[in-house]
């Protein structure tokens, strides 16, 4: 089958009532993931040849706003609550069944990758990889997976979300942005020095939870077009008194030494840019949703939304594949060299369809980590299963450095 004629067939096989423009949103949401840790993430080599990580930020503070547009986090979320609400009220069962299904879906990909490294860790170590380089992997390959910790704890307040937005509308948000600012508050104004750290940890619910929740209201019918032109002058306005006035760290994500973070726990800021994201995607989904009518432009959107979970967890070990080789052979720019040139900028741009076509490579295995489990519940499936876990267990234990 050529390439046009399987673009033909997914445009054709799309049901007429598919909403186009969430998808799109969500696909281009996900793929920033990858862009970013590629982009933003390196690696330096130390005298005995192990990987380290580190950012380019560190060394270039002035690209910070090119986080601003891969962080898209929010846009993610607010996807998710429109997709939830609308799985929700179409679930044929009770909710308790709706969420189990939706666990599982989460959890198979998960417990896929971190199996699969936990046998590969000891090969690997084998093979004469140093163990340093083998926990700056296991540390990235399990860095985007809170992620879907964080997604599966909001997904199962999904019915308390619908509640909210029948009773509030697209107001239902508003308490969650209120209670990080308070915390925010707390952890940076004139008390912070009396303020325990573990404090900013209240804001990693009501701080994804936020987006997610707006998607629920959009889902419901209970965000218009009036509310999200409030969302994005709102965010933008509110983002900007952040960097200007209150000096909160420009980058969406965490840099290597620096005191303060927006992502881990999310601040003020990282709602701020969710507001305004959120707002514009309301506004541009009947402009994305046109575009996407086109078969050309669909076709990817539908390919990367049935690998999303594949993309998440397993775009790290494609830089690895492509980093770790290359450490054996000492510097190597883009790859193993500092991040503090703008050569090292260029080099890694050049890096990145490699990483992109060992990501394809690797997903054409991993997909199968998506699909559902054998019903059967016999015993070898079973001891397969408990097998899996105890592997995953073990990765996380060493990703941690619990052991």
């Amino acid at each position: 089958m050529s390439v046009r004629q399987l673009v033909s067939r997914i445009d054709a096989g799309t049901p007429a009532h598919r909403d186009r423009a969430v998808d799109g949103l969500r696909a281009l949401a996900l793929m920033a993931v990858p862009a970013g840790h590629w982009l933003l993430g390196g690696f330096t080599l130390d005298g005995d040849g192990a990987l380290h990580n580190a950012s380019p930020l560190s060394a270039f503070a002035v690209f910070s706003p090119v986080s601003w547009v891969l962080q898209m986090l929010g846009v993610f979320f607010l996807v998710g609550g429109y997709a939830s609400v609308l799985s929700y009220h179409r679930r044929p069962s009770t909710t308790g069944a709706w969420l189990r299904g939706r666990m599982v879906r989460l959890g198979r990909p998960v417990l896929g990758v971190t199996a699969v490294w936990a046998l590969m860790i000891p090969v690997l170590y084998a093979a004469g990889v140093p163990e340093d380089t083998l926990r700056t992997g296991a540390k990235l390959v399990i860095q985007p997976l809170w992620f879907v910790g964080v997604y599966a704890v909001v997904t199962a307040l999904t019915p308390y979300c619908v509640r909210l937005a029948r009773r509030l509308g697209g107001w239902a948000a508003a308490p969650l942005i209120g209670s990080v600012a308070a915390v925010d508050f707390l952890r940076y104004g004139p008390y912070a020095d009396a303020v325990p750290s573990w404090l900013s940890l209240l804001n990693i619910l009501p701080g994804w939870l936020f987006a997610y929740q707006l998607g629920v209201c959009w889902g419901q019918g209970r965000l218009s077009r009036r509310g999200a032109r409030l969302l994005l002058v709102g965010g933008t306005a509110l983002f900007a008194v952040l960097l200007l006035a209150f000096h909160y760290p420009a980058s969406m994500v965490g840099v290597p030494g620096e005191a303060r973070t927006n992502s881990h726990p999310p601040s003020l800021l990282v709602l701020a840019l969710a507001s305004a994201q959120s707002g514009a995607a309301v506004l541009l989904h009947d402009r994305i949703g046109r575009a996407l009518r086109r078969p050309v432009l669909w076709a990817p959107v539908v390919v990367i939304n049935l690998s999303a979970m594949t993309i998440l967890c397993w775009h790290q070990t494609a830089m690895l594949a492509a980093a770790v080789p290359a450490s054996f052979a000492g510097a190597v720019p883009g790859l193993t060299t500092d991040p503090d040139s703008v050569g090292w900028i260029l080099a890694r741009l050049a890096w990145m369809p490699l990483f992109a076509a060992l990501l394809v490579v690797i997903s054409r295995y991993a997909r199968r980590f998506e699909a559902p489990w054998d019903s059967t519940g016999s015993r070898a499936t079973n001891a397969r299963r408990a097998a899996a876990g105890l592997l995953a267990a073990g990765f996380a234990v060493f990703a941690l450095r619990l052991a």
